[in-house]
């Protein structure tokens, strides 16, 4: 028996053996992200690239669970871990299929690039709603989760995960190519860094992506102290370029004068896998004498060994999983449950739930009946989708009035008519109407990836947080009809509606099961709990220049509260929940959470610390959460523990340590701010801790 094939062996061991049957050439081949079969040892051919996002991407049928942005507001670990199940016992079902039939294609491998946990530090950027939020310790907790879901714990891994884009990654897109992300050694420990670390030492995340910038002058891809970090931390999986990104080196950062330059540089930094097609250079760069043969015995080993753990070698504990699991009826209950718990209600006077003296409901708006309005970017492709008008429809036994209202962002709907030519009809369903619900918002058609986007305006990043004017237009309209409005928001970061309405319910990229989720929300099944992952801002120009990669002035724990609309960790519920007699003992917090109200509701309980009398301090930082599940007039003593980490600061030279004696600590359902309180938030309950 071949060396590789004794499953005795530990996975480093097969993948040695393996690549040392190898050519250099072969080995060279093997660093392709689609790479060539190697029939020696049985194995096919293999494309690295695959994605999985919030669902299997890019492969057909599968389970649209809501964008990652939305799972974040769901402030739910547990929940996390489950998707992410879900989505690997998915990715195997396809593989096995795939494999059964000969496809190798494209999107039908078990190496998933995903999750995305750069911190969407700036509201303008395109791609924020791939992430889990602006906060690192949010960030970390549920990309530890997905990628300990999404890998498992069993003799093989089931599918690998992909911490990603390594690293200070968040825009803008269409200088992503050229780009120098400066970032300080305070902010690159305290918020750039945490999460890739939390899922290398934690989760043992199996891959790491690099990013298409440079960082601090050192291009992403190839950035010796990046990779240092690595080394560090004790990675122990394959480092792969983000797609086309080391061509960049020589056509737009301009650091190497060709291809066969920019392979060597990433090859010899530690990039194993290129996705694109730079590394079609490396025997050129080995001819040149730019890099040895062992740096890419090096790299082939680390790839074969990620593939021998996924058990491609032989067969594993996953090649029963029958195609029938994918977009089952469980899966899919799962997907109405994430978009229920993600749902952020922002605003109320009383006009939710609906009461039954609602006969007529008017459902306005380009987001209404739209299907892209449900799934964000990186999707799979549901069986069935139930848009917001479809909910309502299938949930109210009075009658639905729809109206278009306008074009998503153009000033007309058919291409022969005139501007505003669907706002008559959207009034005078407004008037028929008891209620309006108004569906306005993005899709990722707007907001998005540069070059993967229709976007016309700003290659998918935003150039303001304002609706696109068509919305804004029919907004004021629906407004001056005078009939309760609920303005329901298809978004994935941060928009200011400038209208005054009665209910405001954020819904993000809601997933396959969005209708279904908004209906049961606003007609009292089912209470919103939700808390936004992002701070929602008034005004874009009141914010740091977008390509300043400074925290100073950013998200809640250094930003100018004048500016701020609606705060981080914000949602509101149709209960009314309070956190009361805090505690700390032994590394653990213990409070009460009383649910005062007739309705059964769940809730996120938020943790914030403030260090005093150290400067480089943030205003506070969450530091811990859960979400529980209260009846009617319940009372329940939780505890949660609290991290030792919790108490460190980091220092203007990034080095991370407890440098204060006193400390506040806070718990309730929101941040400790005066806009959280303004807005309606429960006050929160706080006590002083000395070290």
């Amino acid at each position: 028996m071949e060396r590789y094939l004794d499953t005795s062996l530990s996975a480093q061991e097969r993948a040695e053996a393996l690549t040392d049957t190898l050519t250099t050439e072969q080995q060279a081949e093997q660093l392709r992200y689609n790479a060539p079969a190697i029939p020696s040892a049985g194995l096919p051919d293999y494309n690295w690239w695959n994605e999985a996002l919030h669902g299997v991407a890019r492969a057909g049928t599968a389970t649209v669970f809501p964008q990652a942005i939305g799972l974040a507001a769901a402030f739910d670990t547990d929940l996390m871990r489950r998707i992410a199940e879900i989505i690997a016992e998915e990715t195997r079902a396809k593989y096995n299929a795939a494999q059964k039939h000969g496809d190798g294609d494209i999107y039908k491998g078990l190496t998933m690039w995903s999750p995305n946990i750069n911190i969407f530090r700036d509201p303008r950027w395109g791609r924020g709603h791939e992430t889990y939020g602006e906060d690192p310790y949010l960030t970390a907790r549920l990309g530890v989760e997905f990628v300990k879901g999404l890998q498992g714990n069993g003799k093989h891994i089931k599918a690998a995960a992909c911490a990603k884009h390594f690293a200070v990654h968040s825009g803008p897109e269409a200088l992503r190519h050229e780009f120098d992300a400066k970032a300080s050694a305070k902010d690159m420990e305290e918020t750039y860094l945490p999460a890739f670390r939390a899922l290398i030492e934690e989760a043992h995340v199996e891959g790491v992506m690099g990013a298409y910038n440079r960082v601090n002058g050192e291009p992403a891809c190839a950035s010796e102290k990046l990779m240092a970090k690595l080394h560090e931390w004790g990675f122990d999986g394959y480092f792969v370029s983000d797609c086309w990104a080391i061509q960049d080196f020589h056509l737009h950062h301009k650091i190497t004068p060709s291809a066969p330059e920019s392979a060597a540089m990433a090859l010899k930094a530690g990039c194993d896998i290129n996705c694109g097609s730079t590394y079609l250079s490396i025997l050129e760069a080995l001819d040149k004498g730019l890099i040895t043969q062992e740096d890419i015995r090096s790299a082939c080993i680390r790839a074969l060994r990620t593939r021998i753990r996924l058990g491609q070698l032989e067969s594993t504990e996953f090649d029963d999983i029958p195609y029938s699991v994918i977009s089952c009826k469980e899966h899919k209950d799962a997907a109405y449950e994430a978009a229920v718990k993600s749902t952020v209600l922002l605003k109320n006077n009383g006009i939710l739930p609906l009461k039954n003296d609602v006969r007529t409901i008017a459902v306005i708006g380009p987001n209404a009946d739209s299907r892209e309005a449900l799934i964000g970017n990186y999707n799979g492709t549901a069986d069935r989708y139930i848009t917001f008008l479809e909910g309502i429809q299938d949930s109210f036994d009075g009658q639905v009035l729809y109206a278009e209202g306008c074009h998503l962002f153009k000033d007309r709907c058919q291409g022969l008519g005139q501007a505003g030519d669907r706002y008559a009809e959207a009034v005078a369903a407004a008037e028929n109407a008891d209620v309006i619900i108004a569906c306005v918002g993005l899709d990722a058609t707007l907001e998005g990836e540069e070059g993967d986007t229709g976007n016309e305006f700003a290659s998918g990043d935003k150039l303001d947080l304002r609706l696109p004017e068509s919305q804004r237009i029919l907004l004021e309209k629906l407004r001056a009809v005078g009939k309760p409005l609920v303005v329901v928001l298809a978004a994935g970061s941060s928009i200011n509606i400038e209208t005054d309405c009665d209910a405001l319910l954020n819904m993000w990229y809601p997933g396959q099961n969005g209708g279904k989720a908004l209906a049961d929300i606003i007609f009292g099944n089912v209470a919103p709990s939700g808390k936004l992952p992002v701070t929602f801002y008034k005004d874009a120009d009141k914010l740091p220049d977008f390509c300043d990669y400074s925290m100073q002035g950013r998200t809640y724990r250094y930003c100018d509260e004048d500016n701020v609309l609606y705060p981080f960790g914000f949602g509101l519920s149709y209960a009314d929940i309070l956190c009361s007699g805090l505690s700390y003992a032994d590394g653990k917090v213990t409070l009460t959470i009383t649910n005062h109200s007739d309705i059964p509701a769940d809730e996120v309980v938020q943790l914030y610390i403030t260090a005093h009398d150290v400067e480089c301090a943030p205003r506070y930082s969450l530091c811990a959460f859960t979400r529980v599940s209260l009846g009617a007039k319940e009372s329940r003593v939780i505890t949660i523990p609290l991290p030792r980490s919790a108490f460190e600061t980091v220092d203007e030279n990034g080095t991370r340590s407890i440098a204060a004696e006193r400390f506040t600590l806070y718990a309730g359902t929101s941040q400790p701010d005066p806009v959280s309180l303004a807005q309606g938030a429960a006050p929160c309950t706080s006590i002083a801790i000395s070290l």
